[in-house]
């Protein structure tokens, strides 16, 4: 599994600008299931992703597709870790 932490390099006003097209890449992401759960960081400076894909590769690429990634108004950490413990409710909390 990846944490991807996203942190903008732009201002807001020029994020806001790319912001439909991030979210439909992302909802691609969502479609081909690549992802768990996704959002905004608080305070707003960047998201958060979770993704349960096993290829780093895949994910790298999909990422280097997302308009903030090909505008360059953002960064991209991407974590890698082995889940060791969850919740059986899980998917309930992040409703």
């Amino acid at each position: 599994m990846f944490v991807i932490l996203v942190t903008y390099k732009k201002p807001l006003d020029v994020i806001d600008q790319y912001i439909a097209e991030h979210s439909a890449h992302l909802e691609r992401g969502y479609q081909k299931n690549y992802f768990v759960v996704s959002g905004r960081k608080n305070p707003r400076t960047g998201g958060v992703i979770i993704s349960h894909l096993k290829d780093r590769s895949l994910l790298e690429n999909f990422i280097s597709e997302d308009p903030f990634a090909i505008q360059d108004i953002a960064d991209y950490e991407i974590i890698e870790f082995t889940p060791g413990k969850r919740h059986p409710d899980f998917a309930k909390l992040i409703e």
